[in-house]
């Protein structure tokens, strides 16, 4: 494949979860207008409904999100065909996100039917061993259909440390643990930030200075905390996700590199929330269509947004103004089977 195009990895949800889709697909972007060309099926797998890669490897992992939930680990080849390299047991229900550590040297796992961690050992070659731990998280909130339980949603190791972050959905709350990078086991967890009744912590980004936004899917709301120098945030502010009436369940959000805007996609009223930002105070400037039905993910390349809009089937692709941070759609729509994650592929440097 050439040099000078990208690629995108798309998870999706299979039959077993009601889905459509037959596993991992591969799209190739055009990194000059943005553009998409899907290429079709990369490796069959039941719904890797969350993707992550290797920091330095040639290595991709996929949650499946099934009842008895299992991680997938493929060696990505030089034409980005899939490999698989093995398949371990996460110990839950339902794993929805997955992420590795910044040495590469553990995969983690949310169990969010569970509302458990998982982790896993990575060998020389970025291939998972049998878990190491198995973190069961505690506690539930007002909404007695959702947050009956915990519900772990994502894992967020810290790109410079040992800690990661893991958002509850049922909890309320952000909990913080930190990984032995020796024995492979998480240390006791702890509230890193203790949400507002009812809030269903669903994602976390990190923004300038230490800074975490927080996508709660419940309350239909952005919130933001800064760092304390010790375990917990302190609370800084808050935002509407959409100013659209009607039920409003964020999904994702995503920040420009320099920090500049924030952008929320929005299930329910299917839609994109662009948001001026200076770390302090957040300003709805933009809310613009997805051109499809139920956002699930979205990820910024350059200049472009590119949004899985899971019940409609499609990819969408927006060109975000370099100046003022608006996004405005671009071509047609990419069609793709139940898309619930895209992952750009980042080919590792091979040093001699």
């Amino acid at each position: 494949m050439g040099s000078s195009a990208e690629y995108v990895f798309v998870g999706c949800y299979t039959g077993d979860k009601g889905g459509e889709g037959d596993g991992i697909t591969l799209l190739r972007r055009d990194p000059a207008t943005g553009d998409l060309t899907r290429l079709g099926l990369a490796a069959r797998t039941p719904s890797p409904s969350f993707l992550a890669q290797h920091p330095t490897l040639p290595v991709l992992y996929a949650v499946n999100e099934l009842h008895e939930g299992t991680i997938t680990a493929f060696a990505v080849a030089p034409d980005c065909s899939l490999i698989p390299l093995t398949t371990q047991k996460t110990g839950g229900a339902d794993p929805c996100h997955l992420a590795v550590t910044a040495d590469g040297r553990h995969l983690v796992a949310a169990n969010y039917g569970g509302g458990s961690v998982a982790v896993f050992p990575l060998d020389a070659d970025g291939v998972p061993g049998r878990r190491s731990d198995l973190v069961q998280l505690q506690g539930s909130g007002p909404n007695t259909e959702r947050q009956e339980s915990p519900h772990a949603h994502q894992v967020l190791p810290d790109p410079n440390g040992a800690d990661v972050l893991i958002s509850d959905l049922g909890s309320d709350r952000v909990w913080r643990s930190r990984l032995d990078p020796n024995s492979g086991r998480l240390g006791p967890v702890g509230v890193a930030v203790e949400a507002k009744p009812g809030t269903g912590p669903r994602h976390m980004a990190r923004g300038p200075r230490g800074t975490l936004l927080l996508a709660g899917e419940l309350t239909g709301d952005v919130t933001w905390y800064h760092p304390t120098g010790g375990p917990a945030l302190t609370p800084a502010g808050a935002a509407e996700s959409s100013g659209l009436p009607g039920p409003v369940y964020p999904s994702e959000i995503a920040i420009r590199t320099d920090g500049r805007f924030v952008y929320v996609a929005n299930r329910g009223p299917d839609t994109v929330s662009a948001f001026s930002w200076d770390g302090e105070t957040a300003e709805l400037i933009a809310e613009v269509p997805t051109g499809g039905v139920w956002p699930r993910h979205m990820i910024l390349l350059g200049d472009h947004l590119y949004v899985a809009n899971q019940r409609s089937h499609n990819v969408t692709v927006f060109r975000i103004d370099p100046d003022t941070g608006i996004p405005g759609p671009q071509g047609d729509p990419t069609g793709e089977p139940s898309p619930t994650c895209l992952l750009r592929w980042n080919p590792p440097v091979i040093r001699p």
